[in-house]
């Protein structure tokens, strides 16, 4: 993960530029993390649409990385009605 170990974001402004880094980088491993971290804090504000827009995010590159967080949010979205759940 790298730079994400390093600098964790506090801000939505910090999230926003360590996406966006992560992005550049084609770091998976920092994508899966930050836009977790993006559907935590929409979840924490009551916003579940947000929410589920992250952690579909996060879902894809953790499918796409082959990381075992996609059971995880699998299950989170597959709660929400946002997906059907996978037998991983």
């Amino acid at each position: 993960m790298g730079q994400l170990q390093t600098c964790v974001p506090v801000s939505r402004d910090q999230l926003d530029a360590a996406l966006l880094a992560a992005h550049e980088r084609h770091d998976a491993a920092a994508l899966v993390a930050l836009y977790t971290r993006a559907g935590d804090w929409a979840e924490a504000r009551g916003d579940i649409d947000a929410a589920c827009f992250y952690l579909t995010h996060a879902f894809v590159f953790a499918l796409e990385a082959g990381a075992p967080e996609a059971a995880l949010l699998n299950r989170r979205l597959a709660d929400r009605g946002r997906a059907r759940l996978i037998d991983f």
